[in-house]
């Protein structure tokens, strides 16, 4: 366990969030005598955050635990542009209509881990398009521009990998960081935002925005980063072979959801409990440590606690329900993904891509060639084979692990 004096700093390092700190010592005497509003930003580009944006959202959830305010920060003027941190190609532009949406339908996954108010610590919501779309291009360049210098800039590894590899970035892109460091001053002035926090390739970034409330106004900061967090098999959180691990119900059943942390790797369950979930240290100490088939245990726990964190107790309760059917007792779950039939019945490939289990038409061919495709229990090859929708749902599967429903 750690000595520092602030909850804030000791949970979220014994829970493994802390990758770098601007001022250690400074943030935990801050913290510890008074509430710190602290933010961390998110981009529109989609309908949902996933699985990738889930350490930011529990570091807010932590922020609001240990008695801090927590600012949600959607970037609806940024996701205009893009952030070229670990990109290789521009971002396609977005209506304001889309981003419109897309934040709204994002606040819906921040409800169910944060509390929302007006009072000292309840978290807000807010839109950097209600201040960036305010300032002209004049003012932006004599105002904040002048503290920015294309040396530096050019050192960042965002611009300078992107030119190593010779991919061309627009000049717009070139201005996230200046609009990036803007939000924090504009936070800090505002708000009395006094915390920005972000994953590891933010670091650049948020230090740029300490930097400009400093020499703006004067300012006392602080910027905190996580690891960069991969699986234990060395891939990159909230992707899988068919795609996203997406927050939102209406982009991943229940069931998906719950698998995917079923699924996890024995190696990573104990970081994963730390991390994603709020049962106490001791209890995850006792999961952690089970071995052989009682890690299994340890794995369903962190999927309940996981699902029902993010979409809700009855949620996870049916999810788990549906796994115990499907996988224990040989039943058909109903909490399965589905894929509705035409008259004509639905292509295997077809079903397989639209399901999720595949990420494209390839690999669904390349499932069925190696025979780990069955409908209703029986192995299917045949790359023409068409599923006719039947009064009960057809049970389709992949492996042991992926099992979902063809209804009418």
């Amino acid at each position: 366990m750690t000595n520092h004096k602030s909850d804030l700093l000791r949970v979220l390092d014994d829970r493994g969030y802390i990758h770098q700190m601007t001022d250690a010592e400074g943030l935990d005497a801050l913290a510890a005598k008074q509430v710190v509003p602290g933010y961390i930003g998110f981009d529109a580009t989609a309908p949902s955050l996933h699985v990738g944006s889930l350490v930011q959202i529990m570091m807010l959830r932590r922020l609001q635990q240990t008695g801090h305010k927590p600012i949600v920060l959607m970037g609806g003027a940024t996701t205009r542009i893009g952030d070229p941190t670990g990109r290789d190609e521009s971002r396609k532009m977005l209506s304001d209509e889309t981003i419109a949406a897309n934040i709204a339908s994002i606040f819906s996954i921040f409800q169910q881990f944060l509390t929302f108010g007006d009072g000292p610590t309840d978290a807000v919501m807010v839109n950097n398009q209600d201040w960036l779309g305010k300032l002209g291009y004049i003012e932006l360049l004599q105002e904040v521009g002048t503290h920015f210098t294309i040396n530096r800039m050019m050192t960042f590894d965002s611009v300078k990998l992107r030119l190593e590899r010779e991919q061309p970035m627009t000049f717009l892109e070139f201005n996230y960081m200046i609009l990036q460091g803007y939000d924090f001053r504009h936070l800090s002035r505002d708000m009395g935002a006094r915390l920005q926090m972000g994953g590891s390739d933010q670091w650049g970034n948020i230090v740029n925005g300490m930097e400009l409330g400093r020499r703006m106004d004067g300012a006392d900061l602080f910027g905190l980063t996580t690891p960069l967090l991969t699986t234990a098999a060395g891939a990159k959180m909230g992707k899988t072979a068919a795609g996203a691990v997406w927050l939102n119900p209406a982009q991943l059943s229940h069931f998906e959801y719950w698998q995917f942390w079923r699924n996890c790797d024995d190696r990573d369950v104990g970081r994963f409990l730390k991390l994603f979930t709020d049962l106490p240290l001791e209890e995850i100490a006792r999961l952690e440590a089970l071995g052989g088939a009682e890690i299994n245990e340890a794995k369903k726990m962190l999927a309940n606690e996981t699902t029902a964190l993010c979409r809700g107790a009855d949620a996870a309760k049916v999810a788990a329900e549906t796994a115990a059917q499907t996988f224990e007792k040989g039943q058909i779950g109903g909490d399965l993904p589905q894929v509705a039939a035409p008259a004509g019945g639905i292509n295997i490939v077809d079903a397989l891509r639209e399901l999720g289990f595949a990420a494209s038409n390839k690999e669904a061919r390349r499932k069925l060639d190696e025979g780990a495709v069955k409908v209703d229990g029986v192995v299917i090859r045949n790359p023409q084979y068409r599923i006719l929708g039947a009064d009960d749902p057809v049970p389709l599967s992949l492996g042991a692990k992926k099992h979902g429903l063809v209804t009418r």
